[in-house]
């Protein structure tokens, strides 16, 4: 079968973590949400529309294109609008208000190669059913003109630029478009107030919640760091790691694996915390998924080399291959064997790293099943990590397990998961396992990648959720100057501003490996929902749990039959949780028909966009 890969953004310095191809991957997707999901073009003089007829259905209301931009700068909902205010959700206004811009130079090539492909073709149908009497020529003149503005795309200019002055729109078509195209992020964003509040404990637990200490303050032992190289000479792979560790060793070994396109420094500040509360700590790199791999790579690389399929094998066998040397060497050097205790390891990764840890755990993976899955969902539709995923489909296997027994912990931040491990493949999982999810992560969304998973756990499980958090808060301050932190595409919660993640994380952290050691009495309140809690604040929400509530198993089955994203509102009093699952059942399966399926690439259109400059 074809294999279906992400691209990677331009193999210039600073790629960064575990957002794989998070800038110009996601400017294209940005591009045809700005493009489709309600539209962007400059003025043409002479030929600008005023007006927009919408259509809902057997309903028809008349608005100007003033109106919408005021719903866009402002989020307020005008009179003119209010018909359709259960559309207007804050997650299709960032939709709306998103923008690209494209060199002039690949404007032609862009459009060409994304209008000759059959996913452009399948867009071009479905503009045509959102604007009715529009012809072929018209939607690629306009998309053409919306490419080449120089302040970007944006929705209401496209609206402007049209060349009628009263443009017809079907809302519910339009409005099926955005949706598949953001399916798996406006989805797990619209779990962001269910999560705050069925996680929530009362505000009196919290505060009786008085601790002794901070565990997320530095140890008192002096950390002591050390690099080497080590050599799989049955796999040919190099894999550097950096060794932190102190003269008063305790505990478990930990084992930090980074994401996709990262280092092993991406979490640099977890490993001294670690080490300065007497615990050795061993960050290796991931030779065939790692920054350096990705730098090296010249502009015209074919998209399917950026992750190979072995990559999914080799990550884990890595990490098995490091604690064999560790103890091999430790034969020899007896300060090695004394520090570096690797038969009862804590495993911690973040993003890609995430999944390398799961698999380490016991995770089986279900091989066939990822294959069904990258078949028969449209390109269009995906998150990065959706993308990332289906690399391992090329894999020659049914189901897989690289279970490593010396492994007695696991945490998974932001973690690469969705069909990997198939519907069961993580019930095999019976090491104590914390999954950490952000709900603004838009590299590997909630939804798909952390919450179903979840519910797969059988043995002791967390499940640790930080509301308004991104896919790259967890990791250290030094990636604030990274190309990500100032991309306007996908928004990161970065350096000062996610220091209360961080210090939740190195919090968290110390108490889970110290489950592993004579002190797990003294350290087992921090993983409580109190503790969680307690670090909140203002624009930061965190909440801890060892099960997911009734109402969001019911919404993951809602959004399961129907296969579409269900946007969440506020459940009055008056209103009870089964009434307005099933109002809203009925009302999706009234205005979205089932999405269109199809299994091509981007692949020429990546191609050219790499040589965008950012």
């Amino acid at each position: 079968m074809r294999k279906i890969v992400p691209d990677s953004q331009s193999p210039r310095a600073n790629l960064t973590d575990a957002q794989f191809l998070p800038f110009q991957f996601r400017q294209i997707f940005r591009s045809l949400g700005c493009a489709i999901a309600i539209w962007g073009l400059s003025a043409v003089p002479g030929m600008a529309s005023e007006r927009l007829l919408l259509r809902f259905g057997p309903l028809e209301k008349t608005v100007t294109v003033e109106e919408i931009e005021g719903f866009v700068n402002t989020g307020e909902i005008p009179e003119s609008l209010q018909l359709f205010s259960s559309l207007l959700t804050p997650q299709l206004r960032n939709i709306l208000a998103g923008r690209l811009n494209v060199e002039p130079e690949i404007v032609d090539s862009f459009l060409n190669e994304l209008l000759n492909s059959p996913d452009g073709k399948w867009l071009m149908e479905e503009l045509q059913k959102a604007i009715p009497g529009s012809s072929v020529a018209e939607l690629r003149a306009a998309l053409y003109l919306t490419l080449e503005q120089a302040d970007g795309v944006s929705v209401t200019g496209f609206l402007r630029a049209y060349p009628q002055e009263t443009l017809t729109l079907d809302a519910s078509v339009a409005v099926k478009i955005a949706l598949q195209l953001n399916a798996s992020n406006l989805q797990s964003q619209a779990l962001s107030p269910v999560l705050q509040r069925e996680l929530a404990i009362a505000p009196e637990e919290v505060a009786a919640f008085v601790p002794q200490f901070d565990p997320s303050q530095p140890g008192t032992q002096k950390v002591r760091q050390r690099s080497l190289i080590l050599n799989d000479r049955d796999r040919k792979r190099n894999i550097p790691v950096d060794l932190y560790y102190t003269n008063k060793t305790r505990g478990p070994l930990v084992v930090l694996s980074h994401g996709f396109a990262a280092d092993r420094r991406f979490l640099a500040y977890l490993a001294h915390h670690l080490a300065s509360h007497g615990f050795s700590v061993v960050s290796l790199e991931h030779p065939g998924s790692s920054i350096e791999t990705l730098a090296g790579l010249t502009l015209d690389f074919n998209p399917t080399d950026v992750l190979p399929a072995e990559e999914f094998l080799d990550r884990p066998k890595d990490v098995s291959f490091v604690l064999d040397e560790l103890e091999r060497l430790g034969q020899y050097w007896g300060h090695l064997r004394e520090r570096f205790k690797t038969q009862q390891v804590t495993v911690i990764g973040h993003s890609l790293g995430g999944y390398t840890a799961l698999a380490l755990a016991g995770g089986e993976l279900d091989l066939r099943e990822l294959r069904s899955f990258c078949q028969r969902r449209t390109p269009l539709g995906r998150s990065p990590a959706d993308w990332l995923q289906c690399s391992a489909a090329e894999l020659p296997h049914s189901k897989l397990e690289l279970r490593d027994e010396r492994v007695k912990q696991a945490i998974a931040f932001n973690p690469v998961i969705g069909k990997l491990f198939g519907e069961e493949g993580l019930a095999r999982v019976q090491i104590p396992t914390l999954i950490w999810s952000s709900s603004k992560d838009a590299v590997a969304p909630s939804l798909d990648h952390q919450l179903r998973p979840f519910n797969q756990l059988a043995g002791e499980k967390y499940f640790v959720t930080a509301i308004g958090a991104t896919h790259m808060s967890v990791t250290d301050i030094g990636n604030v100057d990274n190309i990500v932190s100032h991309s306007s595409v996908i928004p990161e919660l970065m350096g000062e501003d996610a220091e209360p993640i961080r210090k939740l994380v190195r919090g968290l952290s110390l108490a889970w490996v110290n489950q592993l050691t004579d002190d797990a009495v003294i350290y087992r309140p921090f993983l409580s929902s109190a503790y969680v809690q307690s670090l909140s604040t203002p624009e930061l929400a965190m909440r801890l749990s060892h099960k997911l509530p009734t109402t969001l198993n019911l919404w993951m089955e809602i959004v399961d039959k129907t296969n579409q994203p269900l946007v969440y509102k506020e459940i009055t009093e008056e209103q009870s949780a089964f009434r307005f699952f099933e109002d809203g059942f009925t009302k999706i399966k009234q205005v979205l028909r089932p999405p269109q399926y199809c299994t091509a690439q981007l692949k020429l259109i990546f191609t050219k966009v790499l040589s965008n400059e950012a």
